[in-house]
């Protein structure tokens, strides 16, 4: 298999345990914000999740990619490390507007048309997640992080 694919892989499968992280502890959070204003616990919610997420996420994309920016010599290359980040954070950015986008949207939807908190949040995150899931591969395919070689 082309390394490539090996790491978009490794991205998506970093990118999905991050939400099924997330996704847990933020119905709680719904559930638990239920008797609040539905923009205040869907506000509160969102937070939890990126939270979550990014925690999850972060602590993983960082054991799959610590050696790959050492040299054999040990040192570090600033050049690759520099370059990658800029490329990963604009294409997590971009997938992170959208999603804030619709999960906040439909999160506050699903709660004005009474579902249950936690229901609401579930529901949302997974459409949310399947819309950034996108987002995020045609992001990282455009700012062609990973290439043949790298």
């Amino acid at each position: 298999m082309k390394q490539k694919y090996k790491e978009y892989l490794k991205l998506n499968k970093n990118v999905l345990l991050g939400f099924l992280g997330s996704i847990i502890v933020s119905a709680i959070a719904a559930d638990y914000f239920g008797d609040q204003d539905d923009y205040l616990n869907t506000s509160l919610t969102l937070i939890i999740d990126y939270a979550m997420f990014f925690s999850i996420f972060g602590g993983l994309f960082y054991f799959d990619n610590r050696k790959k920016y050492v040299l054999n010599n040990g040192q570090r290359d600033n050049t690759l490390l520099k370059s990658d980040l800029i490329k990963i954070i604009s294409s997590l950015g971009i997938g992170e507007v959208v999603y804030t986008i619709v999960r906040w949207t439909l999160q506050y939807y699903f709660l004005l048309i009474n579902y249950e908190p936690y229901m609401a949040s579930i529901i949302s995150q997974l459409i949310s997640t399947v819309v950034y899931m996108v987002t995020l591969n045609l992001s990282v395919k455009l700012t062609k992080l990973y290439k043949d070689g790298s």
